[in-house]
């Protein structure tokens, strides 16, 4: 009997496991064109939308197989969100999918499963103009003489809540995203659809004895060959950039080879370059003006300090540079006192005329 039980238990996993269904690409692939049609339908054929496989590496060096298929859709408001859930839940039901469902900052995220394999990540987005009325008396009072205020969010690419926070602020924010991180892509794809300005934070060498290196970042004594190349593989990972800045750098912008070799990488793709100013030495400004690429430095750190009074003054000062030359830019990054600082004062900066604008506003 015990043997015959064990022979039972030892058929029933084969069955089970030789019974295991799966999704074929052409069948994943049918899906995503019923996701895409229903939010076509539901926005009028207007909604902007994208998609990005995410493909699983083979084995044995054989070639890349679709694992599943990421989609960016942009819907005009909430009430268009409920339909396009109701509509997917209705495809999920017909192709035996489940659906895990998150929510934050203006970004709806279904993630869709076969038999516990995912398949679609679906991300509504609702861009901000359609968000922002909470901003929208003191925006009015702004014109095109008053004085304009970039602000420039550094590091984006390492942490998703991080990320989140930021894209919850209710303004245009310039958003600067590392390269070659798990979420690069995707965090440039909802900021941009988000109607925020995609910039690459592109790593360069560092003077500072002790900071550790990124694993691909430009280096003194790379040939213009190896800056194109490298460049070229980072702006893959980060769709949309409109331009770049450097992610420390101290010593990668105070070489002038380095630089000039990047400079016409720059122009020949159309992007802009902000100098984050890691060092008083730095030549990238310069090299960017001689080659033609549009430009601007950063004035001010806002938290170099991280606290949100320390902030908030660095945020005012931002402010009075912008009243008094017309125009200035400012960095910070994807921390909580610099998120809460911003949350609470660039409404009152607006209210006093500052204008909140894009990093590719003032370069010149």
């Amino acid at each position: 009997m015990r043997i015959f039980a064990a022979c039972a238990a030892v058929v029933l996993l084969f069955l089970t496991g030789c019974g295991k269904k799966t999704l074929s690409k052409s069948g994943l692939r049918a899906i995503t064109g019923e996701i895409v049609a229903a939010a076509q339908k539901i926005n009028g054929h207007k909604s902007e939308i994208a998609i990005r496989p995410e493909l699983q590496s083979a084995k044995h060096g054989g070639s890349s197989a679709l694992a599943a298929d990421n989609i960016y859709i942009s819907l005009n408001d909430t009430s268009q969100s409920a339909a396009f859930a109701q509509a997917l839940q209705t495809i999920a039901r017909k192709h035996d999918l489940s659906i895990t469902e998150t929510a934050s900052s203006g970004v709806i995220r279904f993630d869709c499963a076969f038999h516990g394999t995912r398949t679609h990540a679906v991300h509504v987005v609702t861009p901000l103009a359609a968000r922002a009325a909470v901003h929208a008396p003191a925006r009015q009072s702004t014109n095109a003489g008053s004085p304009r205020l970039a602000i420039i969010i550094d590091d984006l690419g390492y942490d998703r809540s991080a990320a989140d926070a930021v894209l919850a602020l209710g303004f245009p924010l310039t958003v600067s995203v590392l390269p070659h991180l798990p979420l690069s892509g995707e965090l440039a794809e909802e900021a941009r659809r988000r109607g925020d300005q995609v910039m690459l934070h592109l790593p360069m060498e560092s003077e500072t004895d002790g900071a550790k290196p990124e694993d691909i970042e430009l280096r003194v004594g790379m040939s213009a060959a190896q800056v194109d190349a490298t460049l070229a593989g980072m702006l893959e990972t980060v769709p949309y950039a409109a331009g770049v800045n450097n992610h420390q750098g101290s010593r990668a912008t105070a070489d002038p080879a380095l630089m000039q070799a990047l400079m016409p990488a720059l122009r020949q793709r159309g992007l802009f370059f902000v100098d984050s100013r890691t060092d008083a030495k730095t030549v990238a400004y310069d090299m960017a003006e001689r080659a033609g690429v549009p430009a601007a430095s950063r004035k001010v750190f806002l938290d170099d300090t991280a606290s949100r009074d320390a902030i908030l003054k660095q945020l005012d000062l931002a402010a009075r540079d912008a009243q008094r030359d017309g125009f200035t830019i400012a960095i910070g990054h994807p921390r909580p006192a610099t998120i809460a600082a911003l949350a609470e004062g660039i409404p009152p900066l607006e209210a006093r005329g500052v204008r909140l604008v894009f990093a590719s506003e003032l370069v010149h």
